[in-house]
Order: structure tokens, then sequence, then C-alpha cells
């Protein structure tokens, strides 16, 4: 049956270049793919096109976008201040919700898509759709992630303001993202350990797990021509703005890189995504390490790479860079916390380490031994085609939202 579904996400999903806007533009894809008739609204940057030169236009059949609201550091320190969770009000704009609201008032909908950052317009939702289902999609355990976040700061010393943040944040999140659980009708969770916390926070709001996943046509290695880079080359992508990856590049420098080229001299790292944070300045006059900043396609670095890592320490939901790496054939060397809530298994479809000493040995160890690298990216590769192509998982999603909506028809 096809469905009229509203999508509210903070930004446009196009180009899918990462985590959000990858998750958002497959799921619209693979529903506008099963006839379901979607809308989008959301919010764009300059830097992102105009919606008509996308296929979001085609896919859609009404894209309504805003200008970004931008907040100033004395914004967030009023709501900090003022109690709100810092996800709360990053994307409020009064004029976008008169634009829903109007919506809302002239068109019916099944269900309506939102996630935690769109959560302030759940009142108004709840006011003039009363009757249409919600469905929460948690690209996050927020709450947890920034649980995680905290414990790592507290382990360095000049950090401990930023710690002390978090741990406010963690309050609030978990205050804020309990309230919008209780308050949907249905959850998404990208994960089962995500699923466990969220469903902590709910009151028996039902949750389905819809992981994310790929296009896995657009990831065929024999399309793609490697970049060119210094080898032996190790590369990390993502978005690079992002603590948990800023993180995993500062603790991979100090402590893995290190070992490695103690064994491996003239190992060159390769880190690969847009917006790099100043912490990451000082590394760009290093002759063994680059910074990219943004570039049009990642995948020519990944297959470019000799061994891919994945050294996360904090995080939640699943990884887009590990569904990208391993459907590109790569030999990867992950964290557990970086693999969480992918049913990979150690040594068939990569390597998993934790410690510097053992995440060095294992990244050392891909480096040597050319033929575990190509069956690890062979099974790693199999196991994503059969696993995490969107069209295995957007059933899922389908069955959900008829959940949502036959209980709010109840």
């Amino acid at each position: 049956m096809s469905r009229r579904i509203l999508f509210l996400v903070p930004l446009l999903p196009y180009p899918p270049h990462q985590g959000g806007a990858l998750r958002n533009y497959g799921l619209i894809r693979g529903l506008a793919g099963r006839g379901h008739r979607i809308t989008l609204m959301t919010f764009r940057t300059p830097d992102l096109p105009e919606p008509e030169d996308t296929p979001l236009g085609g896919l859609c059949e009404r894209v309504v976008t805003f200008a970004a609201p931008e907040r100033s550091h004395l914004d967030r320190l009023s709501d900090l201040l003022a109690g709100h969770a810092d996800l709360a009000r990053r994307f409020w704009l009064p004029t976008f919700q008169d634009t829903l609201v109007k919506l809302l008032e002239q068109e019916a909908f099944d269900a309506i898509h939102i996630g935690i950052e769109m959560a302030g317009y759940l009142p108004a939702i709840k006011r003039y759709a009363a009757g249409c289902a919600v469905v929460y999609d948690a690209l996050n355990a927020e709450y947890d992630l920034q649980k995680r976040i905290a414990l790592q700061d507290l382990k360095t010393l000049r950090r401990l303001p930023l710690a002390a943040y978090s741990l406010i944040q963690t309050r609030r999140l978990r205050r804020y993202e309990g309230g919008l659980c209780t308050s949907a009708d249905h959850i998404f969770a990208c994960s089962s350990p995500d699923a466990d916390k969220l469903g902590a926070l709910s009151e028996g709001t039902p949750i389905t797990v819809i992981p994310n996943a790929i296009d896995v046509s657009q990831y065929e290695r024999e399309q793609i021509v490697p970049a060119r880079l210094a080898h032996p080359a190790l590369v990390f992508t993502g978005k690079m703005d992002y603590r948990p990856n800023v993180d995993a590049v500062l603790w991979f420098v100090e402590k893995v890189l290190p070992r490695v080229q103690a064994m491996i001299p003239g190992v060159h790292f390769v880190v690969v995504g847009q917006r790099p944070h100043p912490r990451l300045d000082n590394l760009r006059s290093r002759p063994d390490i680059t910074v990219t900043g943004f570039v049009p396609d990642i995948k020519p670095y990944i297959t470019g790479a000799d061994v891919y890592v994945a050294p996360l320490r904090m995080g939640s939901g699943t990884r887009f860079k590990l569904l990208e790496s391993l459907m590109l054939g790569s030999a990867v060397v992950s964290t557990r916390i970086g693999a969480e809530g992918l049913s990979v298994e150690h040594g068939t479809h990569l390597l998993l380490a934790d410690g510097a000493d053992d995440f060095a040995a294992a990244t050392i160890r891909l480096l040597r031994d050319e033929t575990l690298r190509r069956e690890l990216g062979k099974n790693g590769q199999q196991f994503v085609r059969n696993h995490y192509d969107w069209s295995a998982i957007v059933p899922a999603a389908e069955a959900g939202y008829e959940a949502a909506i036959a209980q709010r028809d109840q």
C-alpha cells in the first residue's frame, strides 16, 4: 500500500556524503522506489545544491527548504543556561514551524519521519496532525554517545571542561530523548545495542532495528580509479569536525602510528573528510600525514589505501565508513566500538583491536600480509552485499511505518 510520508530532517540529504545524509537519502530513495509518496522539509547550507538540481526533485512530491539557522556562541550559552539540550535547539526556526503548520493543515500524511534535531517541532505536529503516526529515527542513542565522549575527555586534564559540558548534555539528552521516545508511535534504531538503550528511555514504544545501509551498486571497486597515495597508505574517512572522528584521528596519530612506523618505515596516514577541526591543524605540517579536507568522492581514497583504519573510541549507531570500506573490498582494522552494531566477525571480515598495541599489531599484520588483505576484502564485500544494501533494509522500514500507522488507527 502506498503511503504519504513527511520527512523532517535537519539538512538536505544530498549529496549523500556523510552519515545522516546517507541514511536519509537511502530511505527516501528506497521508499519512493517502492511507490510511497514522500514530502521533504529540511534546511540548506550555502554549500548544498538546490533541491531541483538533485535526484530528490524526482523522488519527492515536494521539497521545502529553509536556510539553516545560524547559532552563535552566545545562543548556545543562553540555551545552556536555560537548561536546554544543545541538539534540541540546533535547527529551531519559527518560520519553519509556521510553514510546517500550514502544510499539516492543508495535507494529510500517514506518517511523519523525524530525527532528534527536529524534535522541537513535535508539539506542533501533535497539535495539527494528531491522527498521524510519528516515527522517531534515531541515528544514535544520543545520550549514550555524549556519555562516551565525556568518559574519554575525563582522561585528559586539558579537556576536563569539555567533559563537564558533555556530562551536562548527557543528563539533558537523556531527559529530552526519553520524552521523544515516549511521544513517538514507533522508533527506528540503527543497531540492537542502540535499541536496548532507547528502550530503556521509552515507555513501551515499539522499536525496530533499521540498520544503516548503502547502495552497493555505487561501490563496485572495478568502477573506481584509486587515488594516488604514498604507500604503504593507511586511510581514515569521516566528517572531520565531528568529535568522535577527531578523537579517533588524534589517538591514532599519538598512540598507534608511531608503533606501526617503527616496524614498517614510510607508512603514510591519510585523513579524508570535510571541515577538519582546528585540533587537526598541527598534523598538516607532517610529511607522513595528509589531511585532505573536502573531496568530491571518498571512494578513490579508500580503494587506494593498503589498509583502512577505524580507530574510534566513542560513537553510537552503525558506521557508514565501515560499510563503505568493506564494500569496496578494503582490508580493515577497527575498534569494537567502531564496528558496533554490525554483525562482523574478527578474522573473517576485518580485524578488531582496541588498545594501541593491539591496534598497531593488527595494522602491521595486514600491511605485511597481502593474502590476508585480499581474503578479508573479498569476505567483507560479500558480507555488505548480502546484508546491508538498502534493498534488504527498506522493507523493514515499511513494516515499521505500517505498525505505527496501525497503532494510530486503533
